[in-house]
């Protein structure tokens, strides 16, 4: 079995409330579909910096929230410590990309050049807009938005740390 040797936890959820008798949680999910957090069986609860690994027995939606019930929180009032703690999974958990395919995590962070080869600036997020996902590109200067599709985004490369843009100073 292959160990890894450094270990990269994503934020996925939240757990916000409690459900029912038996100790189950109410949870928060950042994940798309947002059911997909049930299927991560370790999470890592994290609270000032400490991480708590849980293991999670089951999980489903119930109407519209989802809950989870965790190992040795069997009941409401062991439940309850866990409420407000964000909820992280390793990134190794995680299916494998297929080619040009990028969780917004390995973006965050790329530099970002025009065609003329000019430093835009540095992604530090994305934006769901419903129609397309949106670069976050900070500089110095100013924040930009850059669209994540076609023809803006001419090349990503996660070796180079870099994403090509189709993109002139005075777009911004």
């Amino acid at each position: 079995m292959k160990q890894e040797t450094t270990t990269k936890r994503l934020l996925v959820g939240k757990i916000n409330g409690l459900f029912g008798i038996k100790g189950f949680v109410k949870v928060f999910s950042y994940t798309k579909p947002r059911k997909n957090i049930v299927s991560f069986k370790t999470w890592y609860l994290e609270k000032d910096g400490q991480y708590q690994k849980i293991k999670v027995q089951s999980g489903r939606e119930q109407s519209k929230t989802i809950v989870a019930f965790l190992e040795g929180f069997d009941t409401p009032e062991k439940s309850t410590t866990l409420l407000g703690k964000n909820i992280y999974i390793d990134k190794s958990q995680l299916p494998e990309t297929q080619k040009d395919e990028y969780y917004w995590d390995d973006l965050i962070g790329l530099e970002v050049f025009n065609q003329d080869n000019e430093n835009i600036g540095k992604v530090d997020s994305l934006i769901e807009t419903g129609s397309n996902d949106v670069l976050v590109v900070k500089n110095k200067k100013v924040e930009i938005l850059i669209p994540y599709i076609d023809p803006f985004i001419v090349d990503v490369s996660l070796k180079d740390n870099k994403i090509l843009v189709d993109w002139e100073e005075d777009d911004e």
